[in-house]
């Protein structure tokens, strides 16, 4: 499209239109950001985005990330516009119940959203997880002569996306990573929920983005299409770094009485305002009514359909060249695992039964990861500076950092950065992320683990350190109430393993999961091998089963996870004289999806004398010991000791459970 101003600012006067009448409409939300930023949206949408509104899952698409997410009407009349499969109807039932359009943009409502945003940073951070996958996958894919892994990752973000910590945590990383196809468009209107910034923000952003190795185009004018089409050419010809493009706006751009200034930028503007806006800006148009020229003007279908045959010529040719690559590329793109996947996970989990080993599960983790990676390739590691801790570093890790062809990412002290970044790469397709830190450190995640079960997306966290079995490090870093709270997310499955064998299934079945996020949590310390059958190896994937068994109707039931499943296996021994099953339970939460049958095969409720083992908090375990049973567990925090005077000092030991076992038979 030509640089007509005029033309321009009446296209994006439709998307100022749209979001003034929605937002109206619902007697609530965030018009400022939408008016501010429609001319930076026209000109990268009209002019930039390879999209293809008729097949928004193309692979090879670029992707469009709104941080700022409650200005989510922006996006919403983009895709209406655009001509995405979101009816003016949508539009009309903005922040309504079953909406397709809600208050912020929530990935797998409205196609053509890539990613739920609204806590701010988040979505920027998701952004450098997009490029990093993208980054990775052209070099693991790509061959001379053919790219077909080639696209950009755009981010329009505002001043609360700057503030909030987890955007330096992001933006830091992809300075050090050259992601040269990462390019955010910074919203400079000076305004937030509280007014002028200037009270609370005056960092220099451009400064601070060169000290990270980005590329900073600054005092770009945001309504200014000439300004802002040079600074977007500049910004992709610059393939070694990020960019950064500053853009000056005004919040509320056209409106008479409250642009540039807060009052516009979480509320309606009113139907007067509206009216004042609309003559000012000369859209003479009623609410929601859009003309047909400007619907031309804004329609991407052909254009759209036109890009995405040229690369299916493109990956035809590479098809004809690189068949294996080719197949390799579509199945991972597809998100299936390989056709061996099963086979080759369940004889290596008998392996692992086999060896009978009895080394810490992070151990054990690291072996899965060793196994499990050459079956599927699209594993993709990383560790927040602990590496060497976590054991994620298996024999095949090739840190992006210093490796064209890179499967690991070293996040650096990170946490939050990389669980959202994580999710960014779930988001985008082909890898399946995993990344690691301390199980403490999940509270520093703790908002980013909870989008990846919001987006049902397949992220998977490895938390190591799992207890006070962490030792002398004390308190500080000695998880407490991290596995329950985290057992407390909808849809998070979090597997606690209390051996090698259970470590291998919960890597398994993490791996497996395609509607959402698993934690796995594992020990510093060696844990004992548990004996069991085929048919008990098979039931670990139900989240919890007997382990061990007694003659007849059982006396009481011990349910434990964990390392503190061996102190129950000890116990039962120490109870000769009496029935006592063993309950492992390494995931309530898949223990909990089963059918009640299943569950009272393992629980009966005829059987009331039971005991829960483990060391953390103690509230979740009522549930299944009731309140007549009694919960062995840690309601403090820890101390600084070896881990196996801690144990002794908090009563995990087999005399105290067997107490315990006493007291309720």
């Amino acid at each position: 499209m030509s640089s007509n101003s005029p033309r321009r600012r009446e296209l994006a006067n439709a998307v100022r239109a749209l979001s003034m009448d929605a937002v109206q409409k619902a007697k609530s939300g965030h018009p400022g950001a939408p008016m501010g930023m429609a001319d930076i949206a026209e000109v990268l949408w009209n002019d930039h985005m390879q999209h293809n509104p008729s097949n928004p899952k193309w692979a090879n698409r670029d992707r469009f990330v709104l941080s700022n997410g409650h200005g989510s009407m922006l996006i919403y009349s983009l895709l209406h516009l655009t001509g995405y499969d979101l009816s003016m109807d949508d539009l009309k039932n903005f922040r309504q119940l079953h909406s397709k359009t809600p208050g912020h943009p929530e990935y797998g409502y409205a196609p053509g959203v890539e990613t739920t945003t609204g806590p701010l940073g988040q979505g920027i951070t998701n952004a450098v997880g997009m490029a990093i996958a993208e980054k990775a996958l052209a070099g693991q894919f790509n061959q001379k002569g053919h790219n077909i892994v080639d696209h950009h990752t755009y981010v329009f973000l505002g001043d609360g996306c700057l503030m909030e910590g987890i955007s330096h945590e992001a933006c830091s990383l992809a300075g050090t990573l050259n992601l040269g196809k990462l390019i955010a468009f910074w919203d400079d209107n000076g305004i937030s929920i509280d007014g002028h910034v200037e009270g609370w923000f005056t960092d220099d952003t451009p400064k601070r983005f060169e000290s990270y190795g980005w590329h900073v185009i600054a005092d770009v004018d945001g309504h200014d299409p000439e300004a802002l089409l040079k600074a977007v050419e500049t910004a992709k010809a610059m393939t070694d770094k990020p960019t950064m493009i500053c853009c000056k706006t005004t919040i509320g751009f056209g409106s008479p009485n409250k642009a540039g200034s807060h009052a516009c930028h979480g509320a309606p503007l009113g139907e007067e305002e509206i009216n004042l806006t609309k003559a000012a800006l000369g859209w003479d148009h009623g609410p929601f009514e859009v003309p047909a020229d400007i619907y031309h003007g804004w329609d991407a279908k052909e254009k759209g359909a036109a890009a995405e045959a040229a690369w299916n010529k493109k990956f035809a040719a590479y098809k004809a060249a690189y068949p294996e690559l080719a197949a390799e590329y579509e199945r991972r793109m597809a998100g299936d695992l390989p056709a061996d996947w099963a086979a080759k996970s369940a004889e290596f989990i008998a392996s692992v039964n086999a060896e009978a080993k009895s080394p810490a599960t992070r151990q054990a983790s690291l072996a899965a990861i060793e196994a499990y990676s050459p079956m599927a390739p699209e594993l993709f590691g990383g560790s927040a500076d602990l590496g060497c801790s976590n054991l994620t570093e298996w024999s095949g890790y090739k840190p992006m950092i210093s490796n064209e062809v890179a499967n690991y990412v070293n996040y650096g002290v990170r946490e939050f950065g990389m669980s959202a970044i994580m999710n960014g790469i779930a988001l985008h397709g082909g890898l399946i992320p995993f990344g690691a830190t301390f199980l403490m450190f999940s509270e520093y995640a703790r908002n980013a683990i909870r989008m990846s079960a919001l987006m049902k997306i397949r992220s998977i966290f490895v938390f190591t350190h799992d207890s006070i079995g962490l030792g002398e490090d004390g308190p500080t870093h000695q998880a407490v109430e991290q596995i329950p709270t985290l057992r407390m997310i909808p849809n998070m499955h979090v597997w606690r393993a209390c051996d090698a064998v259970e470590s291998a299934v919960s890597w398994q079945q993490a791996i497996e999961r395609n509607d959402g996020p698993s934690c796995l949590i594992f020990s510093r310390q060696g844990l004992p091998h548990q004996t069991r059958t085929a048919d008990q190896i098979e039931a670990i994937k139900k989240g919890g089963y007997i382990l061990k068994d007694c003659n007849g109707t059982p006396d009481a039931i011990i349910i434990a996870t964990g390392s503190e499943v061996a102190l129950a296996t000890g116990a039962a021994e120490a109870l000769s004289g009496k029935n006592i099953r063993v309950v492992s339970m390494p995931s309530t939460n898949v223990f909990e999806a089963q059918d009640a049958a299943y569950k009272e095969s393992v629980l009966p409720a005829a059987v009331t004398a039971r005991v829960a083992v483990e060391a953390a908090v103690t509230e979740g375990w009522y549930k299944y010991v009731g309140l007549n049973g009694k919960v062995v567990g840690i309601d403090r925090f820890g101390e600084s000791a070896p881990a196996d005077q801690l144990f002794k000092e908090f009563g995990f030991t087999v005399e105290n459970v067997v107490k315990a076992v006493e007291s309720v038979l």
